[in-house]
């Protein structure tokens, strides 16, 4: 039996094993279906991770020393794709794994993350990482003194056009609806910035550009197509929480779960059910900043050790 299964191989699951394996836990396995780095590793510049060496280097290339780091200590990254976890009546954990087979555990750590969801325009896969962004916080600042358009209308995106008006020359905010979902004070606050210019009852029919990247955006709206010339653009329109491991064979989540589809959890990392923690962006108001996920792969090690200690 497994002392900690730890499934995802992000920044999360990453930094959980590292502390796990390092604080003394031999029989660690991280389940990955691929390689180990996450999301981040599609993005095409980090600068905001305190420490870096290289600051402006891509994400993979950040990424590419986590994993020797931690199998040094003795994680064990197996590849396969989680299904489920059960909970077996001696306490433990089954893994089910695809194919029918399955690992038995002490204790779990789920960093499954989630992934932002896709505006469906033409050319947003072509250029994503390119001009398409789905993190002001992570690439805004390659936009500084430029024009860019944010497309979403919930509190996220209004936010984030607020952040990158601080950044930018200009804002486009770009809403399917004349109404916004985001809360009044936040739409006020946007519309009184002079950075920002609403562009509502229009969507992003097509995203253009070249070798290098975006060029202009191709808008549908109320008064006919409009093309906006930016190097940039920021897509809130959600996120897919992924959290399907989560359920039983019945489709009920085996913890306690938030409205939006992330998991409860206390300052520990600490789900509802005994020995079951998570770490990232599944878990409530996670910021989605790899440091975050870094520093709850951390708390999650240390409170699965703890719990592992008082099996004994």
């Amino acid at each position: 039996m497994l002392d900690l299964a730890i499934i995802g191989g992000g920044p999360a699951g990453l930094s959980a094993g590292l502390y796990a394996t390092r604080g003394g836990l031999k029989n660690v396995v991280m389940f990955e279906k691929g390689e180990p780095g996450g999301q981040i590793t599609s993005s095409s510049e980090i600068e905001n991770y305190p420490g870096q060496k290289a600051p402006g280097e891509s994400g993979f290339d950040f990424m590419s020393t986590w994993w020797k780091q931690c199998s040094a200590f003795g994680l064990v990254h197996k590849w396969a794709n989680v299904v489920g976890v059960r909970k077996n009546s001696d306490g433990s954990f089954e893994i089910l794994l695809e194919g029918g087979k399955s690992e038995q555990a002490k204790a779990v750590i789920v960093a499954t993350g989630s992934t932002p969801r896709r505006a469906g325009f033409k050319g947003e896969d072509e250029f994503f990482g390119k001009g398409v962004s789905t993190c002001a916080t992570c690439d805004g600042f390659f936009y500084k003194n430029k024009e860019v358009a944010v497309l979403g209308g919930g509190d996220t995106a209004v936010e984030e056009a607020l952040y990158l008006a601080n950044i930018c020359s200009k804002v486009y905010l770009v809403h399917r609806r004349d109404e916004f979902r985001a809360a009044p004070t936040t739409v006020e606050k946007a519309r009184k910035n002079e950075k920002i210019e609403f562009i509502t009852s229009a969507t992003v029919k097509e995203a253009l550009g070249d070798k290098m990247g975006l060029t202009k955006i191709v808008l549908d709206t109320k008064n006919g197509e409009r093309v906006l010339d930016v190097p940039g653009i920021f897509t809130f329109v959600g996120l897919n929480v992924n959290n399907e491991i989560l359920k039983d064979e019945n489709g009920k989540f085996i913890c306690e779960m938030a409205d939006g589809g992330q998991v409860k959890t206390n300052l520990k990392m600490q789900t509802s059910l005994k020995g079951l923690f998570v770490a990232g962006d599944i878990r409530e108001d996670a910021p989605k900043q790899v440091i975050v996920a870094a520093g709850d792969g951390a708390v999650a090690a240390l409170s699965a050790m703890s719990y592992i200690e008082s099996l004994h």
